[in-house]
């Protein structure tokens, strides 16, 4: 139930606008989004105040120097700000008559309402629990980065000694936190967090203050060594106290209550109820074995191998591991293949610009140690490019736990760039800064099943074109995304215990001991219900193709269709698919 990023522009949760109304001839595409995005700063001057680091990085200007509070007292104002941030929304949509504005009115009003439930559920049901070491981390790294212009780095050290409470009249974060926490405690009525999490972020903590060190050293910055010292005190006092005070108190189930569950997959995009979806996730996943049986063969037949089954021959394939300096390149050549191949069968169009691919760091695999997409400056971008991170390890593990094998095989390859890069969630960026779409389309209505689901379509619409044991391996990464969509509710539900989701990683996906660990700790509490993105994205943005193809015949262009849907930006399933009737099919 922690908000993934300290921004509510990323945790909006949609619904269709009123249909019925005819849009104003004389009004220009530009016009109607210039209006929305003068509506859009109703919110953004709400996450700028309250998140000032996640509202700089998606580029909201002049907020470097800025940290969040986590005082009571910001805390309430956040919601009085919500509040009034809403009441002015709803007056403009009573009186908007232009439809795409009045959409776009709808997707910043769901976004408040869900962030001011989110913290009124908080309020009332929740500790609050925060990993200050984590969030100090992404707050430097939000400006300490290649593609940050330099002039704007420096102002990490102020940020830095706000932080520490050494500068602008601060109480230091990490003592905040401990307030909070102290007072949280101290309400039988609220939920603490589950130990296994509490264990994961103290293993981790260490790894992330070596992090912000070497971050600092490495741009070399004037006067960060003795607020980092201070910095590094604090955070030292702030582990012996959620050691101490927090982790004995911490519950032993890690299962959210099934309303809160409820709460967590509709903020993740999710519009179905636990149960169906596991339902729809069991069949896909008993389907998709059965590809992965009949295709097994044929790989075996080529590399030689004596078995016929699926998971011996996936674990096989996985010998052949690229190491060290020979990744990069391999990925690299992989991204330039699929690229000829998108342009030859006319599947969607590229970006002009380059896309990036790099491995992660190890303050990086700690915070996310799963393969991800680092989204470019959405908000006044100049030429940031999204890039395609690659962990190879999780750090504070011992070796044989913590290593990968799932990402650095040259048949995977196939299906991770499809899915991270292109035309997965690189190029789905890249198209909406280069289209142009409007700040609630592209920050707003951000959410997992919006853009998780382009991400595996994507792998589903490269897999005809890979060879055999690329194609199974695409399966396998499809099998895992059904297993989320089941394993990630039940878990929650009672249904399955930890350690039969693990065999089931393990033994009928294929997973490797670290990223099986990964996995089911997401499930389990770092981000409850979002690995369900996936597949019900994917299922919702096929259903819809399925529609268009029906209805359009020989009509229907591959080609047309992807750039049409990267156009909207990250609508949901429901609004895409009012999109596409309206636009897409009744408009050729």
């Amino acid at each position: 139930m922690m908000r993934s990023i300290a921004c509510l522009s990323l945790v909006g949760v949609l619904t269709v606008a009123s249909p019925g109304r005819a849009q104003p001839a004389a009004t220009s595409t530009r016009d109607w989004i210039a209006e929305s995005n003068r509506n859009a700063e109703v919110l953004l001057d709400v996450v700028a105040k309250f998140s000032p680091e996640a509202a700089g990085e998606i580029g909201v200007s002049g907020l470097d120097r800025e940290i969040s509070s986590l005082t009571p007292e910001s805390h309430t104002a956040e919601r009085r700000a919500l509040e009034s941030a809403l009441a002015s929304l709803e007056t403009r949509l009573a009186a908007a008559p232009h439809p795409q504005v009045r959409q776009d009115l709808q997707i910043l009003i769901r976004a408040g309402r869900t962030s001011l439930r989110e913290l009124q559920l908080g309020d009332e049901r929740l500790v609050p629990y925060q990993d200050v070491p984590r969030i100090v981390y992404q707050g430097l790294r939000a400006l300490l980065d290649p593609q940050v212009a330099a002039d704007r780095r420096g102002a990490a050290v102020d940020r830095l000694r706000k932080y520490a409470g050494l500068s602008g009249g601060m109480t230091p974060l990490a003592s905040q936190a401990i307030r909070r926490m102290r007072a949280g405690l101290a309400d039988s009525r609220l939920l603490p967090p589950a130990r296994a999490q509490v264990e994961r972020d103290l293993a981790n903590d260490a790894v992330m203050v070596a992090g912000i060190e070497k971050m600092l050293g490495e741009y070399q910055l004037d006067d960060w060594r003795e607020p980092f010292a201070a910095l590094a005190a604090q955070l030292t006092e702030y582990q012996a106290f959620v050691r101490g005070t927090v982790l004995p108190k911490a519950r032993t189930d890690f299962r959210l209550p099934s309303d809160l569950y409820a709460f967590a997959l509709e903020q993740v995009g999710v519009t179905i109820a636990p149960e169906p979806l596991a339902a729809m996730a069991h069949q896909a996943f008993t389907d998709i074995q059965q590809e992965m049986a009949r295709l097994a063969p044929e790989v075996a037949r080529a590399r030689g191998l004596q078995t016929t089954n699926y998971r011996d021959v996936i674990e096989a394939l996985k010998k052949d591991q690229l190491v060290g300096e020979a990744i990069l390149p391999h990925y690299r050549k992989r991204l330039e293949e699929i690229e000829a191949i998108v342009r030859r069968e006319k599947l969607v169009t590229l970006p002009d610009r380059a896309a990036r691919i790099r491995i992660a760091t190890d303050a990086e695999a700690a915070q996310t140690s799963a393969p991800n997409m680092r989204p470019p400056r959405l908000l006044g971008n100049t030429g940031e490019l999204g890039e395609f991170v690659l962990p190879l390890n999780v750090p504070g593990r011992a070796d044989g736990a913590g290593r990968f094998d799932d990402f650095t095989f040259a048949a995977a390859s196939w299906t991770l760039t499809a899915h991270e890069a292109r035309p997965g969630h690189e190029m789905q960026f890249a198209k909406m800064i280069e289209a142009g779409v409007s700040v609630p389309r592209a920050v707003f209505a951000f959410n997992s099943t919006n853009v998780e689901g382009w991400g595996l379509y994507a792998e589903w619409m490269m897999l005809p074109y890979m060879p055999a044991d690329g194609q199974l391996i695409s399966l396998q990464f499809r099998l895992l995304r059904a297993a989320r969509a089941f394993l990630d509710p039940e878990l929650h539900m009672g249904r399955v215990t930890p350690d039969e989701a693990r065999r089931v990683l393990r033994e009928e996906v294929g997973m490797s001991a670290a990223m099986t660990e990964s996995e089911v700790e997401r499930y389990m509490f770092r981000s409850p219900a979002q690995a369900t993105s996936y597949f019900y994205g994917y299922t919702q943005l096929l259903q819809l193709r399925g529609k268009v193809e029906r209805s359009m015949g020989s009509g229907f262009s591959p080609l047309a269709f992807h750039d049409f849907v990267l156009a909207q930006g990250l609508l949901p399933p429901a609004l895409l698919e009012e999109a596409v009737v309206a636009q897409f099919v009744q408009g050729r």
